[in-house]
């Protein structure tokens, strides 16, 4: 009896064991999970040292950057992307990006494609991977670029007025040059190869512009200072000296060559001018008054025009 027992539990044991994986299987195919195909191992990975383990069959590169050929590596700030050398679509595929400073990618060998950029500076290298592990460095042959201006006599401009533009420092044949940064703060660094660089800062924004050439140098942060020669001018319609402005009052700002340069609504019209000789042109009630003025570098002045009978000019009179 005992002996019939325990046959029939290793029978019905054996059977459970026999259907156990056919369950499993049954409900992997049931949940999709036998179709789904996983995804590779990154093809790139962020750098935890200077040592990296390299994948079954590929190799470990380690890839680092400099300013100059003999200054230290660059420790944050690059921006590394790694393509295949054959274009798809009129496009490099990219494999791998990083950032920070010296990176570390594990690729299957053969040849890519690195690309590294340091704000507006870059260089570009192709490489070959091989199964065992190497280091590539790329000379990115750049500087820095900080620029500020000042009034006459070395007087501060706000900076919220003050902004610069940094172009290519060849013209093209039209005389029009490539605008590599717009809108550059005042006192920032700005990364850039080395060479030389058209720059043209703007103080406010009507006519106080300055334009020069600028050499940046590897390795090295060039900080330049122009010069602007240029004033802050307010004006204002009013019916007495020292009066109250004239609201709802409309300006037209002509050159010394009498073409029009700014045009502007309201009870005050401000604005920066670079040194020169000006007639401004105020029309409030169908009555249009003018007034002739100087700008004179770094002194900034109000300026009243008189609404009187005397100083008011006809509109028709005015357009002839």
């Amino acid at each position: 009896m005992f002996e019939g027992t325990v046959r029939l539990f290793l029978i019905w044991l054996g059977a459970l064991l026999l259907m156990a994986p056919v369950s499993f299987a049954m409900a992997q195919n049931v949940d999709g999970v036998s179709d789904l195909k996983l995804p590779g191992i990154s093809s790139y990975a962020t750098p935890k040292g200077e040592t990296s383990l390299a994948l079954s069959g590929g190799g470990a590169i380690t890839l680092s950057a400099q300013l100059t050929d003999k200054g230290s590596d660059i420790t944050r700030g690059i921006v590394w992307r790694v393509f295949k050398p054959e274009a798809v679509n009129g496009k490099l595929p990219m494999v791998a990006s990083s950032h920070g400073g010296t990176a570390v990618f594990q690729l299957e060998p053969g040849s890519y494609l690195v690309h590294a950029s340091y704000g507006r500076a870059g260089a570009t290298k192709r490489i070959t991977v091989g199964k065992d592990a190497k280091r590539e460095s790329l000379v990115l042959d750049a500087g820095g670029l900080k620029l500020d201006a000042v009034l006459s006599g070395g007087v501060r401009i706000p900076p919220k007025k003050l902004r610069f533009s940094i172009y290519e420092g060849t013209a093209e044949a039209n005389g029009d040059r490539a605008l590599i940064i717009p809108d550059v703060e005042p006192n920032s660094v700005v990364r850039l190869n080395a060479g030389i660089y058209h720059v043209v800062s703007t103080y406010g924004a009507v006519n106080a512009v300055i334009r020069s050439d600028i050499r940046v140098e590897a390795g090295k942060l060039t900080e330049a200072t122009v010069e602007h020669h240029a004033a802050e001018i307010t004006m204002k319609l009013v019916r007495e000296t020292g009066g109250e402005a004239i609201a709802d009052t409309s300006w037209s700002l002509l050159n010394e060559s009498g073409d029009p340069i700014k045009e502007t609504v309201g009870a005050f019209a401000s604005m920066v001018l670079a040194e020169g000789d000006y007639t401004i042109i105020a029309k409030n009630r169908d009555r249009i008054y003018q007034k002739d003025f100087t700008v004179v570098a770094g002194q900034n002045q109000e300026i009243e025009v008189l609404a009187t009978e005397a100083a008011a000019m006809d509109p028709e009179e005015g357009a002839d």
